[in-house]
């Protein structure tokens, strides 16, 4: 299928390589700037920056210019301690704080209130403990729940707060908590210590304070980074003695979430420094490679700019919950109703009948209408277990045994790193249950950051399949013994046997060139330790080339400022460097000219095809075969590399370095300079061939997305990568297919058509807009699977972000660009035209199966799950495993983070953590179904008792003159959620099951009705309604119509009011108790004992209630003595309690069997051929499962190469070299590279 890309140019086209920054100004910051930028002549000098820091100088930052007013007329310095706080409260705090938090819910306030009512004598018409109990309960479970969960953060914080650091106090190091740092204080950091706070990097240990970081705890990136102090510094500031008498003064940007930059000058000895990003170590990264470093506190706790990127923290409630809130109100709304209408009719039956009846008489001479007003509150008394309060502490017991279910789940236990799944709340159980769409991280996330080299094509002759030493190809080989090359990586695999012949020949030229080029051509930095030599690549692609061409015998020894050696096979070879041209996103491709020990210069070039191809030779030969392999390649998912080389002559040598040096030192424009002298010596390249990286994704990932696809589940990944490595990765992981048409968002058709849209609104009335809630026609017409790949600058332009202003006010000012008073510049008029325009995004990327968003910021990634949240009101899940990722895991209703070797960022900021990608599949569509369907089930059922039991008091209200008399005994009311009803339905919604665990990941359709809604909504809601208005009839009339007119064996009537209440408890716990057991899908052991267990209970405390002893001790209270013993020694009571639950419990099961027969939903389908698919799957489990095919495509290959700056501008200037090392032992030393997740080593 042809993917041909249409050209983007002009405006239609940002830059894709560019990683647009992560804006957090506001509006007006934006107005001031863009300002102040446009009213500087050039050359101006830059205004002073609002935040200053003195070295070494505490209380400097107290003075009165450097507070802020926190609280009327209290103030407090502007610049943070170190201490982090993320615990809610403390000792003083806590009740009345948790006691506020709790009232907040409408249901406890609404208790509350009760309670106050039931204290007035004149309106109770149930005692005070009725309500008192079950609120203290509810109060008291929430209360210990929180406090569990805030000690564990008041620990956590603790921990952090109390590392310890050397600071210099007094002039000399002191061992001193994190939390006593202060900004302006200088500290001293060892090997593999976390950096405390943002400080500038003074010295260090290593030559020209040279210090490299590892970032795992802010990108996921593993492989490390470098930092560098200034050349004043690292001279000047080595001593103890030195650093004390430090005094400079750091003018600097304010504190803000950018990871990406840093501004600011440092003013000392009367000369001003410039200081950049380079010069920062950060906190959250770890100190590697480095014996001990020196730095000066600038930011320190909330100011850091990995807290400042950490986003808001948003409480997350579930749609459930939000449901559950407004059933809530309608039960308000209908209490009241009903209340009211039960006054007024005792109004109208006290002037009819009450005040005429002598024997009613209570010696109260109230009017009728206010002894309605009365009955009203009475009766919202009475009927408030309508609004069952034990409904919410139900809800959070479920949701607790819920997590320690996900936390005990050994099938997503990774027992590599000894890592469990972990719900780290309690409250989103249900949700995982209703995800539509999941925006995912890539690297670390979807892929392991490990690269491997795994093919090659070399002068038109490709390798990489199993083939055997004399060039046949293989089926199933072996790997290639190493044990001839001393140097090698014994974990380096290779299948290929005949290319390894053809090294050890040493008669192909070709293949010697190639593996040459790949130890000679690279930034990787190399030392040597103990006799080790240790390799430290600015990317795994360039590490996983240099340990490649090791294994193959050109081995990558040391590099000097000017000269690199390699030992090729058996002998040791050492060349002089005259540049090196070091990779960037623009140019894809890096280059190195080296002077050969014979005199001859020749420069060796690698970079991606498409850049390669336009600068070939047209005398390169094997252009053809090389391009038929790139394609294979390229179809395997794998990264590729084209590597070429060209011989340069003396003179045109001696002529391009003059020019190479006034480019250098240009002041103006200088790395466009540096570009355009590269491009001219970066031409007539002759071919030599290329690699194949795998970059490895995580065990079982494509087969879960494949699997979350078949549940309508959208995945969406949002990464800081470069187009072609996230567009290489979305084929290798199933994300995109073969079937797939693949829309670029910079195409000109997609940006036409939005723009078409956008015109024609302009064009039409507000009104009609406003009426126009979907557009017209879809954005993508044709039939068939849609993907979307688009990038940071493209979303930028496209909803209009304030980069665009910026430029867009900028011109204004300068008059190349009038004022908007006509829309002709292709930007909104007004904030409806701008909503309108993330609406018609939302719905063209909607529209697709797959889109991957890449060069992204942090922010841009939490911008676009909340468009999807805002615009489409779904689900949404974000996973990610770096800080990067932090404001994504916030923004979406689920955060999940990956805990891994990539820090724990991520992890600290989820709702729920676990090791690998995989799963996810189980954390949805089992545990995340289970928990939506139980919760469903509970609150429908939950609903539907309380209905049953609270229903009977309206019936028998019409035979008591509406005078909030009760129709059950007190006690029963009290104890009826707390003991008799609340155990089964607890047990359904913490165990319950329809399919199990299996069979659920075997059919992810099973999963849609949760995206649906539909087994909990307002349809449900009244569903249940209807049902506890049914059972209350049945409950009342029955036993009322019984005991109408009859005689017991006695002779005696028992139709009395007690033993009227006693049938209708009876019936109600028998029906309530039944019910659930025909909703129960999965019985156990523990389900059985709880519905006979809570049967058992009432009758157990009815009877105990009804004795005359506890009477004796308690007259007032209890006053239905002896009633439960005589009703039901009548055999007529018990068959009108038979009769009572049989014709409420029929029609249940009769509706139950007609769906399951003639509507079977998919989950009743599977249910009933459980047993069938049970033994398929066994089969199926005994045969081999077949090893995962990648999908076949033709398209342009991606360039594996590093989207970060290598390590040239470092190696040319000679400052990370270390004097050049003694002679190399024999060959007994071995030469390795250490992985990078065990840098801790190094």
């Amino acid at each position: 299928m042809s993917r041909r890309r249409a050209d983007s140019q002009g405006s239609l086209g940002p830059d894709d390589e560019v990683m647009p920054y992560s804006d957090d100004e506001t509006d007006d910051e934006l107005d001031a700037s863009s300002e102040e930028e446009l009213e500087e002549p050039p050359g101006a000098p830059q205004p002073p920056m609002g935040w200053k820091v003195k070295a070494n100088d505490r209380p400097y930052h107290h003075l009165p210019e450097f507070e802020k007013k926190v609280f009327l007329c209290i103030k407090k310095s502007r610049y943070s301690g170190n201490a982090i706080k993320t615990y809610k409260y403390n000792v003083l705090t806590f009740i009345p704080l948790n006691l506020y938090e709790q009232f907040k819910r409408v249901a406890n306030l609404y208790f509350l209130a009760l309670l106050i009512l039931q204290i007035i004598p004149d309106i109770s018409t149930l005692p005070w403990y009725t309500t008192l109990i079950p609120l203290v309960v509810v109060l008291g479970v929430t209360a210990i729940k929180d406090l569990v969960d805030d000690l564990a953060r008041h620990r956590m914080d603790k921990e952090i707060n109390n590392r310890k650091c050397d600071v210099l106090q007094d002039g000399r190091f002191q061992s001193s908590k994190w939390r006593n740092i202060e900004v302006g204080d200088v500290v001293r950091l060892r090997k593999n210590d976390f950096i405390p706070a943002d400080i500038l990097l003074l010295s260090s240990s290593n030559p020209n304070s040279l210090c490299y970081v590892e970032t795992a705890e802010l990108d996921g990136e593993t492989n490390l980074k470098f930092k560098l102090g200034l050349r004043v510094t690292d001279e000047q500031l080595q001593e103890e003695r030195q650093l004390a008498e430090f005094d400079a003064l750091i003018e600097c940007e304010e504190p803000n979430n950018r990871l990406d930059k840093f501004i600011g000058t440092m003013l000392w000895q009367s000369e001003r420094y410039p200081l950049d990003l380079d010069n920062m170590l950060l906190r959250g990264c770890k100190v590697r490679n480095t014996e001990e470093c020196h730095g000066l506190v600038i930011f320190a706790g909330a100011d850091t700019k990995i807290m400042r990127n950490g986003g808001k923290t948003r409480f997350k409630r579930t749609k459930i919950d939000e449901l559950m809130n407004y059933m809530v109100y309608t039960i308000f709304a209908l209490l009241i109703l009903v209340a009211a209408g039960l006054a007024i009719g005792h109004s109208f039956w006290y002037e009819e009948i009450g005040s005429n009846a002598w024997y009613l008489y209570d010696g109260k001479d109230q009017s009728a209408s206010y002894r309605g007003f009365l009955s009203f509150w009475g009766y919202i008394i009475v009927l408030n277990t309508m609004v069952p309060i034990s409904l919410y502490v139900s809800v959070e017991v479920i949701r607790l045994g819920q997590s320690k279910f996900i936390n005990w789940d050994l099938q997503m236990y990774f027992a590599e790193k000894d890592t469990p799944a972990k719900a780290r709340t309690t409250t989103l159980n249900e949700q995982l249950g209703q995800i539509e769409y999941i925006f995912s991280d890539k690297t670390g996330t979807l892929t392991q950051n490990v690269m491997q080299f795994k093919k090659c094509t070399i002068a038109g002759r490709s390798y990489g399949e199993p083939t055997t030493a004399e060039g046949v190809v293989l089926d199933r080989g072996r790997p290639v013994d190493w044990s001839w090359n001393q140097h090698a990586d014994r974990k380096f695999e290779f299948m290929d046997h005949s290319l390894v012949a053809i090294i050890r020949s040493k008669k192909d030229k070709d293949v010697t060139e190639f593996f040459k080029l790949l130890s000679l051509c690279h930034t990787v930095m190399v030392e040597n330790k103990d006799g080790e030599l240790v390799y430290q690549a600015a990317s795994p692609d360039e590490g996983a080339l240099v340990t490649a061409a090791r294994n193959f015998g050109y081995v990558f020894l040391s590099r000097t400022q000017d000269t690199i050696s390699i030992k090729e096979m058996d002998h040791e070879t050492t060349y002089e460097m005259l540049a090196l041209l070091d990779f960037n996103s623009d140019r894809k491709r890096m280059s190195i000219i080296l002077k050969f020990p014979d005199g001859r210069v020749r420069l060796y070039c690698k970079g991606a095809d498409t850049v390669i191809y336009e600068r070939l030779s047209p005398n390169s030969r094997h252009k053809e075969t090389t391009q038929t392999a790139l394609d294979e390649f390229a179809n395997a998912t794998l990264r590729t590399l084209c590597l070429c080389y060209k011989d340069i002559s003396a003179d045109e040598y001696a002529a391009w370095s003059r020019k190479h040096k006034d480019a250098q030192v240009a002041m103006v424009d200088r790395d466009a300079a540096l570009d355009r002298v590269y491009e001219e010596i970066e031409s007539n390249l002759m071919l030599i061939g290329a690699t194949a990286i795998e970059d490895k994704l995580q065990d079982g990932v494509p087969e879960t997305i494949a699997t979350l696809a078949k549940a309508d589940i959208k995945i969406w990944v949002l990464t800081g990568d470069k187009k072609e490595t996230a567009e290489n990765i979305g084929y290798s992981c199933s994300l995109l297919t073969d079937d797939m048409q693949i829309h670029y968002g910079e195409d000109v058709k997609e940006v036409v058509n939005l723009r078409i849209r956008q015109t024609q609104r302009r064009h039409e009335p507000p009104a009609a807009r406003l009426g126009k809630k979907k557009p017209v026609q879809p954005f993508f017409p044709e039939p068939g699977k849609n993907a979307l790949i688009i990038t940071g600058g493209w979303l930028n332009e496209i909803l209009y972000e304030k980069k665009k202003k910026r430029r867009r006010l900028r011109l204004r000012r300068l008059g190349k660009r009038p004022p908007p008073s006509t829309p002709q510049d292709g930007q909104p008029m007004d904030d409806l035209e701008k909503e309108m325009r993330q609406i018609d995004f939302v719905d063209m990327a909607c529209e697709c199966e797959a889109v991957i968003c890449c060069r992204v910021t942090p922010k841009q990634k939490a911008n676009v799950v909340s468009l999807v949240k805002k615009y489409k009101k779904a689900v949404t899940l974000s996973i990610g495993d770096g800080a990067n990722d932090v404001n994504m895991i916030k923004t979406a209703d689920i955060g999940v983070g990956i805990s891994g070797q990539e820090g724990m960022q991520a992890v600290m900021s989820s709702d729920y953590a676990f090791a690998q990608f995989r799963y996810l599949e189980r954390l949805l569509l089992v545990h995340g179904r289970w928990s939506y369907i139980r919760m469903c089930k509970f609150l429908r059922y939950f609903f539907f008792k309380n209905f049953a039991f609270t229903l009977v008091h309206f019936w028998y209200s019409f035979f008591s003159g509406y005078s909030s008399q009760v129709a059950y005994e007190d006690w029963f009311i009290t104890l009826y959620n707390l003991c008799y009803s609340s155990l089964p339905v607890l047990l359904v919604g913490l165990l319950d099951q329809d399919v199990n665990d299996k069979l659920s990941l075997k059919f992810p359709k099973l999963y849609l009705p949760g995206q649906q809604g539909s087994m909990f909504n307002y349809k449900n809601f009244f569903i249940s309604l209807f049902h506890g208005i049914f059972v209350s009839l049945i409950i009342f009339f029955i036993p009322y119509g019984a005991f109408l007119q009859t005689m017991g064996q006695d002779g005696e009537a028992p139709s009395d009011y007690q033993s009227l209440a006693v049938v209708t408890a009876s019936s109600l716990i028998f029906t309530v108790n039944l019910q659930i057991s025909l909703d129960t899908s999965y019985w156990t052991f523990v389900n059985c004992f709880a519905v006979l267990g809570s049967i058992a209970i009432y009758f157990g405390i009815m009877f105990d209630i009804h004795s005359a002893g506890i009477h004796v001790i308690f007259p007032s209270q209890f006053t239905f003595t002896g009633a439960a013993s005589n009703a039901l020694r009548q055999p007529y009571l018990w068959l009108t309690i038979i009769l009572t639950v049989g014709i409420s419990l029929l029609p249940v099961i009769c509706i139950q069997f007609l769906h399951k027969t003639i509507w079977p939903s998919v989950g009743d389908k599977v249910q009933r051929n459980r047993k069938k698919y049970e033994m398929e799957m066994q089969v199926e489990e005994k045969k081999k499962p077949s090893a995962f095919q990648r999908g076949r495509r033709s398209r342009r290959s991606a360039y594996a190469f590093s989207h970060s700056r290598g390590y040239a501008d470092l190696i040319s200037s000679g400052r990370s070299i270390r004097r050049r090392p003694p002679a190399r032992g024999g060959p007994q030393d071995s030469i390795r590279e250490v992985p990078h997740r065990e840098a801790e080593n190094i």
